[in-house]
Order: C-alpha cells, then structure tokens, then sequence
C-alpha cells in the first residue's frame, strides 16, 4: 500500500466558475494537471508540480489488465447508443473467460479493432444503478501529450481516482454530480490493491445569465454567438482573465461565499462588486472619449501645446504620473454639450459653462458649428481660468491629439436569468441569447495608452473599468470592458 505524503494536496477546484474551462481540457480522459497550473497561476499561487495523467498511461494499463486478470474488467462489444438511457440491457459478454478478454485487450491496445468495436469495462454497479462502467475507449487520433503511442484511452472514472493516488493526492475536492461516482473512487483504488484518497463534495457555483455545460458552450461557439471558449461574455476562467477580471477579485469573490453542500446561482453583479473593489485601488486611471465631439478653443491661451502631469491613480502617490498634451483642440464626449440643457444637467450648454479637469479652465460656447446636414461638427469655445466666481457645475474629462483605439462593451449573454429552465424559456437556451451582448465601437484615448500590453487594466474616467484584450497590436490597440465605474441598478 502506498501511503499519502505529509502535504495536503487538493486536487480539484470545481465550482460552476471553473469546471467549464476544466471540462474544455481534457483530452481521451487525460486529467490535464496543466489547467490546475493555469487555474492556480491566474489566482495568484505558484504549483508544486506540473502533471498529466498520460504521464501514467502506462502504469494505468497495467492495473487495467491486473483487472482482467481479477475478473473485474472484460472486453465488451456493445455499443454506444445500447449503453445509453435508463436500464440498458446487461452485456452479454460480462462472463466471458479471463484468457479471451486478456487476449481482446491486447488487441485493442494494437489497434485491432475499429473506433466503437469494443471496450473495457469494470464488473462495478454505481450509486445510481449503472452497471459496468465504461474504462477504456478505443480512439485513433493523436493525443496532445504522447502522440500516436496509444490508440486506447482511459475514461475519467478510471484516471480520476488512479491517478490522485499515484501523485499522493490527500483530498479530491468536486462537486456534488460526483457524489455518485464515489463508490467507484473507492472500489477502484482498493481493487487494485493501491492507496485511495478521500473524495468529498460540495455544491457547485453557479451564476445566472450564462451557461456552464461544456456541450451548451461548445454550441454557442458552433453556432457563430460566442467567439471562442475565451470569448469575455462567458464564465470560463480564460474569459474572465480576457475581459479583465483580477484574480485577486475572483479569490476574495470565492471567499464570501465560503463552501456548502447546497447548490447556489449568484447573481454576476456580485462577482462584478469584488472586481470593482480591487480595480478600484489598481486600475491606472487615462481619459477616453466614447463618442467624440471636437472642441476648438477660440483664445488658446498659449502659443505651444502644453504636457500636463496626471496622476496615474489619484490619492496615491506611488504609483507616479503620466504625461497628456493640451492644445486648442481638444474632444468631449458628445453627452457632454447639449443646446439648451435643463436644471438636472450638468454638462457644457449655449448658457452653461463647464470645466475641463486638470488645465484648470472653464470653457463657454461661443459658435456651434454645424455640417451641411445640420448635425453638429464641432464647437469654438473660449476658455478661462477657473475661480470661485466662475466655478462651473462639473469638470469633464477630454483628450487631445488622441490614439484612435477600439473598444469593446459587453452585456449579459442571456436575456433571462435561468436560460436553461424550460419554464422560464420554453425553446432551449439558444432562444434565449441577447442578440447586443457585444457592441463594438471606435473611441479616442489619451496618448499614454500607447505601449499598454495585453490584460493590463485601467478605468476609463466616467466610463468604467477596461482591459486590453489578446486581438490588440501595437499599432491597433482593442479594450475589453470589464464592468461600469458603479453598478447600474436599474440592469437585470
């Protein structure tokens, strides 16, 4: 017997957060330790070890004929779609001779069989009445890991269990769908006369307005309404890293919520308030102007442009300025002027005044110019410095000689709250997708965004908190909106 090391190795993280990018990796029931290492690395810890379980298929197909050898396992010739449902009907071939299936199994590891032609499985009834599970599948495609060596591949509830015993796992952490598979965790490791780890279950995490199933995913991405298992309106771990989600905010997001046995459905605002907390305090402040409108400012009073110093993150020092230009032409956000404004409005009118954060000045209109159409081209403007008699409502933020950048808003993918209950929608999730979930759109930016590289995040001043995503170049630079400045109560 192989007893556990001293350290407590947990090996499963599965809440509704993960289990979907888990799912995506695996290949031929390889339990890819890398995704732990990707998981534990974007929260912020450091792996002991790097590990998969093809890095013991061998050892595996020698239980596997230790099984035959014990009349435990035998090779079976029924097929996928007879396994299928409630009660299927007993192999046929469940008392075949030791010395037949030891010889079937052999052939099956030298690919003498088709796809689909035979299998192994275990003489095991599960918790739910399922008989003979399934422990090795014949599969002619390349494995990431070993290539071509092996055309048959163990199952997940052969690897899961064999494999946390061969690495010393102390505890296996998953969620309660695995309840049933306990029995053959157990059953397993003690047929083959080797250690066997604990496996306990808790409730899974899940959030409304999206999906968690790999196969719904995995439709979405076939049917053109995600992008990719990346795609930043997911909920898988790569699509909260892409849309800018810190992993400091998902730890200490996970950490209000504690463990439970019940299952739960968080609303995204919760996690989005966690993420707000943590950008709050880190995120590099710039100004961004969503829908531009120039602004010419008539007596610039300065014959050069001007730098301005602005503080990268204000109140703290340490983490240093950066520099904006300043000159005539300057562009506001086009929600910033309205003609004749009402008593609400705090923004640049033909009567009001508005100030312009950091040069200090208030700016009044002086012409609307417009386009041959009629619509609005720009303003001229004149601009003094701001005192206590002149003290506008607000100061806006701005930008001049700016860096044309691409920026992309998300909304939830669903429009209801539970997009798999047929009750809530009657026509399947797919009915149920919000067809302005993605907005894209062109905004201009200050000029220290030049040079920003991938998932580095910052508040957009007014607007909300952004991230740059994988598409950007250093020539065409995309954001991801992560979430608003403040939660829209008035959003579902």
């Amino acid at each position: 017997m192989v007893l556990p090391s001293t350290y407590f190795h947990v090996v499963l993280i599965d809440t509704g957060l993960c289990t979907l990018l888990w799912k995506h990796e695996l290949r031929n029931a390889d339990k890819c330790y890398l995704l732990y290492y990707r998981l534990l690395y974007f929260a912020g810890y450091k792996p002991y070890k790097i590990t998969h379980s093809s890095d013991y298929f061998q050892q595996l197909y020698e239980w596997a004929k230790l099984l035959i050898e014990k009349n435990l396992a035998y090779v079976c010739h029924q097929k996928a779609e007879e396994l299928k449902g409630f009660n299927p009907k007993p192999s046929p071939w469940r008392e075949r001779p030791v010395e037949e299936s030891r010889q079937l199994f052999e052939d099956m590891k030298n690919g003498k069989f088709d796809e689909g032609e035979a299998t192994l499985r275990l003489k095991l009834t599960l918790e739910e009445g399922k008989l003979d599970p399934v422990a090795y599948r014949i599969k002619y495609f390349p494995h990431h890991c070993t290539g071509n060596e092996w055309c048959i591949y163990p199952t997940y509830d052969y690897t899961h269990c064999l494999c946390d015993s061969l690495e010393n796992v102390t505890h296996s952490l998953c969620t309660k769908e695995f309840q049933s598979r306990r029995s053959s965790y157990y059953w397993l490791c003690n047929a083959v006369e080797t250690y066997c780890p604990v496996q306990w279950e808790y409730g899974r995490l899940n959030m409304n307005y999206t999906v968690v199933s790999k196969r719904k995913i995995a439709k979405l991405i076939s049917e053109g309404h995600v992008r990719d298992w990346d795609d930043p309106r997911l909920f898988t771990l790569t699509a909260l890293r892409r849309r800018g989600y810190p992993s400091e905010a998902i730890n200490n997001f996970c950490a209000t919520l504690g463990l439970t046995g019940a299952q739960i459905a968080i609303h995204p605002r919760a996690l989005e308030a966690c993420v707000r907390t943590v950008l709050n305090r880190t995120a590099r402040r710039i100004m961004v102007v969503m829908e531009p409108l120039r602004v010419i400012i008539a007596n610039f009073p300065h014959d050069v442009p001007l730098t301005l110093e602005v503080p990268n993150i204000p109140g703290n020092d340490e983490e240093g300025m950066h520099s904006v230009p300043f000159d005539r032409e300057v562009w506001i956000e086009r929600s910033d002027f309205r003609e004749n404004g009402d008593d609400d409005y705090r923004g640049l009118t033909l009567d009001q005044s508005v100030g312009l954060k950091y040069p200090n000045l208030v700016i009044k209109v002086e012409e609307v110019v417009r386009t041959p159409s009629g619509d609005i081209d720009h303003l001229k403007v004149t601009c003094e410095p701001a005192t206590d008699s002149n003290k506008p409502k607000s100061f806006i933020h701005w930008v001049c000689h700016p860096v044309k950048i691409e920026v992309r808003l998300y909304e939830q993918l669903f429009n209801h709250a539970t997009p798999e209950d047929p009750a809530v929608v009657p026509g399947g999730f797919l009915n149920d997708v919000n067809p302005n979930s993605l907005k894209i759109g062109v905004a201009f930016a200050d000029q220290s965004v030049k040079g920003a590289s991938v998932f580095q995040k910052f508040q957009f001043q007014r607007v909300g908190f952004f991230s740059v995503d994988t598409d950007s170049t250093p020539e065409h630079i995309v954001f991801n909106r992560t979430c608003e400045i403040k939660a829209d109560k008035g959003k579902n």
